[in-house]
């Protein structure tokens, strides 16, 4: 039947179960699996929000159900699974949805550390068969890292039911791989490979925007073809995760997939019944103004390669004397500039170097260094930073994500980075990972920035007394209510933080909320600033990134067929824009680097200073 209607429709899913039940009852700690048994009634009434948002096939409250990740018996799990497949049957009630059975994948490793094969497949087979019991006759596997198991599986599905129907999902990050290493187009070859999956796709990992440029030069031709992304990428705020609402910026990036060849779309975690509502009225204005089957594929390849900048008689003004390190000017006063660079996916660094030299010549004081932001995997930052000091010879900041590491890891860290000359860190909290890969990966969070920086404090007492470690925090003044970011704020100068770099500042509110934040010990503020390079990136950061807020006027000022150079130019403009207004009510500026173009960075240094 699902197959019939494939053959004429696209077929809209659901979006989050996880965070919208989250959402929906302000409980982010339990699994909502649990709640097939708690609260019925709320999973309930959550697929029938879907349902009347114009979804045509709903997943059962059932992707952690696994007695490794819920921690709970066989019998139990039983329970849990046959009451979510029962709750989504009174769900659609008579109406023409579809119901896939959820299965994630169940984590590999055990107590003593090794992966526990047969175990896992035993238990893939308890979770199909008491799906199969229920009357399961759609199965969604889905946020997979690579193939293994379900070859074996979906086979054990099919021997049991030739007629059922597979989905299988898989995560890729905005690097275009999976966590376990394998790109988004070999994935495609392995899984085309097996013969009893009826379909394949993506979900989670990223919002919209990266997996469309993850998956844009893949052929879907004659395929069945699953994309499911995130709203976007979450943010912590009061100890909550988070989305930026962007209904309409997301179906309007479904329509984008859609025409890569999807046939199945809908949405993974932050999405809500508003964003399948979204992506329902997309569909429908597409089909009144069907005009043939044409795939949109934008096969734009951004040029990394780092420009060196040079003004004629315009450089900045190099001092002949030794100039003064990063922490020596905060403390005298004296106006200081920090750029962030992003550290590679690989583990080629050259164009990073090359890029800190550039910014060494047009006068910058600091090169600072993210830790895997948006909890994506990159070249940890504290071997950057050493290498970046020892071969330019610039100061630099590592930031330090207390998400992945515990406390015994986070303190080997502080010492190897001492020992190669860094005295610069900035403490942060850490991006969350993405709630449909929670099964997989776990983040750690043995201590939050508050603590490390306490930690650190006290390491400054005992071992680096004689040049102690100059802490940092982050500033996100992009919140609605401010003063409780600030009183945070003044926390962390009570945990040992000296300086803070804001996120990037684009609103007119925030501006004017700069001069009432008062120094209470003479911590110092860098304003954030984060230069815009095109209408695409505009609408990315305003809609994906979480605690960036772009307004219109900005936004408006680009147009979407801008050449590059052209787009670049209005970037910098706005940016040296902002700088101007904030410059008299800060320390200092914060630059952050978009895809490495260093040479925007080295122009807006020249206005501004």
């Amino acid at each position: 039947m699902i197959k019939e209607y494939l053959k004429k429709n696209i077929l809209i899913t659901d979006g989050a179960m996880g965070t919208y039940y989250a959402q929906v009852t302000g409980n982010d700690i339990i699994f909502s699996e649990m709640a097939n048994k708690t609260a019925p009634d709320v999973i309930r009434n959550i697929h029938r929000e879907y349902i009347a948002s114009g979804a045509k096939l709903i997943r059962t409250n059932t992707f952690s159900a696994n007695t490794k990740t819920l921690k709970i018996s066989r019998e139990a799990l039983k329970e849990v699974i046959i009451k979510g497949y029962q709750i989504a049957v009174q769900a659609i009630e008579d109406r023409e949805v579809f119901i896939a059975a959820d299965i994630g994948p169940i984590p590999e490793i055990v107590d003593n550390n090794e992966i526990d094969k047969i175990n896992i497949i035993e238990e893939y087979k308890f979770i199909v068969d008491t799906f199969l019991e229920a009357g399961a006759k759609i199965f969604v596997f889905e946020t997979f890292s690579s193939i293994d198991y379900l070859e074996q599986i979906t086979a054990y599905i099919k021997k049991k039911n030739k007629d059922a129907f597979i989905i299988t999902q898989f995560v890729i990050m905005g690097d275009g791989y999976t966590r376990k290493g394998i790109s988004a187009a070999r994935i495609v070859k392995e899984v085309k490979k097996i013969p009893t999956i009826d379909a394949y796709g993506f979900n989670c990992g990223t919002g919209p925007t990266h997996l469309y440029n993850g998956i844009k030069e893949i052929d879907f031709s004659n395929d069945i073809v699953s994309i499911l992304p995130n709203a976007g990428f979450p943010e912590i705020i009061n100890e909550r995760t988070v989305y930026t609402p962007n209904e309409e910026y997301f179906a309007d990036k479904l329509m984008d997939i859609q025409r890569l060849g999807a046939k199945i779309i809908g949405g993974c975690c932050g999405t809500t019944p508003v964003h399948i509502s979204k992506i329902r009225e997309k569909l429908e204005k597409q089909e009144e103004k069907k005009d043939g089957n044409i795939k949109i594929k934008h096969r734009e390849k951004l040029k990394q390669a780092v420009e060196k900048y040079a003004i004629e008689n315009k450089a900045v003004k190099k001092k002949t004397s030794e100039k003064l390190s990063f922490s020596a000017k905060l403390k005298k006063n004296e106006f200081t500039i920090a750029v962030e660079l992003d550290p590679p996916f690989g583990a080629n660094i050259d164009k990073m170097l090359e890029g800190a030299s550039i910014l060494k010549e047009n006068g910058v004081d600091i090169i600072t260094i993210a830790d895997s932001p948006l909890a994506r995997v990159r070249v940890n930052p504290m071997f950057v930073a050493s290498k970046i000091k020892r071969e330019v010879g610039i100061d630099t900041i590592p930031h330090i994500c207390c998400r992945d590491r515990n406390i015994i890891a986070l303190k080997s860290d502080m010492l190897a980075a001492y020992m190669e000359g860094i005295r610069n860190v900035l403490v942060v909290t850490g991006d969350p990972i993405a709630g449909a890969e929670k099964n997989e990966i776990k983040s750690v969070f043995n201590l939050n920035s508050l603590k490390l920086m306490k930690l650190i404090s006290e390491m400054n007492k005992e071992q680096f007394e004689e040049e102690p470690y100059n802490i940092g925090g982050a500033l996100n003044l992009n919140v609605y209510n401010k003063d409780v970011e600030v009183a945070r704020m003044y926390k962390k100068v009570e945990a040992g933080a000296s300086f803070f770099l804001t996120q990037p500042i684009y609103e007119k509110k925030v501006i004017a909320y700069l001069p009432k934040i008062k120094r209470l010990n003479g911590e110092k503020i860098l304003g954030g600033i984060m230069p815009i390079v095109s209408y695409r990136n505009a609408q990315f950061l305003n809609n994906e990134i979480p605690g960036i807020k772009i307004p219109d006027d900005y936004i408006n000022r680009f147009k979407e067929d801008m050449q590059r150079d052209e787009a670049e130019e209005v970037g910098i403009e706005i940016a040296v824009e902002i700088a101007n207004k904030i410059k008299q009510h800060v320390d200092g500026f914060y630059l952050v680097t978009p895809f490495n173009r260093v040479h925007m960075i080295a122009k807006i240094l020249h206005k501004i200073l």
